[in-house]
């Protein structure tokens, strides 16, 4: 229900927040309803509420919707000019720059990749970031052209094969890998889609014949993790 001022009033307290009868999609629902783009992005609440309800906790939900009404960031409160605005108001803090904030704003949104289980893994070794990962995988264009792979194609091959080993998360590689390979478990196998955002973007690989604005196409298996 909105207030006299046209702002949303608060729908439940806590108590009701942290109840099991109040489902995530109602929370969501209410947030996605009331809240500027630009917080949902910072909260990962953008796109279809069965999707984030099955991405987010309750926990986060109940922080996101506490913070609405602690910053006032309603709906329409982000328009172009006041964003413009607020960038350039932005003071060095912390030895941060403005400008570095503004990149944390706007790196924020929906996951640039999606991905397919091609075979499950053990369902309870995730990677964290910093672990040492060992992949497999096979990387094509959209068109089907195979631009890398690793996986050997005669067993004479296989013998002195040895797959992929990076730190994972930590920048090693690009970010549709470093992010879509935390939310795998070890012996998975994997196929990823991920747009030109967070592979080589506009530039492209041109030594791996990558063009610019690619969006690459992996197959992955989680190995082993260190």
């Amino acid at each position: 229900m909105a207030s006299a001022a046209g702002a949303p009033s608060r729908e439940w307290s806590n108590e009701q927040l942290q109840s099991e009868e109040l489902p995530k999609k109602d929370v969501i629902a209410f947030l996605q309803e009331h809240a500027s783009q630009s917080f949902l992005a910072e909260h990962k609440l953008l796109g279809n509420i069965k999707n984030v309800a099955k991405t987010a906790k309750k926990d986060q939900l109940i922080v996101a919707y506490n913070k609405l009404f602690e910053t006032k960031r309603f709906k329409g409160t982000d328009s172009v000019e006041s964003v413009t605005k607020d960038v350039k108001d932005l003071k060095v803090d912390a030895g941060k720059t403005a400008e570095a904030k503004q990149e944390e704003v706007v790196d924020e949104g929906p996951p640039k990749y999606t991905k397919a289980i091609l075979k499950k893994g053990d369902k309870v070794t995730f990677p964290k970031k910093g672990d040492t990962v060992h992949c497999w995988y096979t990387g094509t264009l959209e068109d089907g052209t195979v631009f890398d792979s690793n996986v050997p194609t005669s067993s004479k091959k296989k013998k002195g094969a040895k797959p992929l080993s990076f730190k994972v998360g930590v920048g090693k590689v690009i970010r549709g890998w470093d992010e879509a390979l935390l939310t795998m478990t070890k012996g998975e196998k994997a196929k990823l889609e991920i747009e030109s955002e967070w592979a080589y973007g506009k530039k492209g690989q041109p030594d791996a014949k990558i063009p610019p604005n690619a969006k690459l196409i992996f197959e992955v298996e989680l190995v082993d993790i260190d």
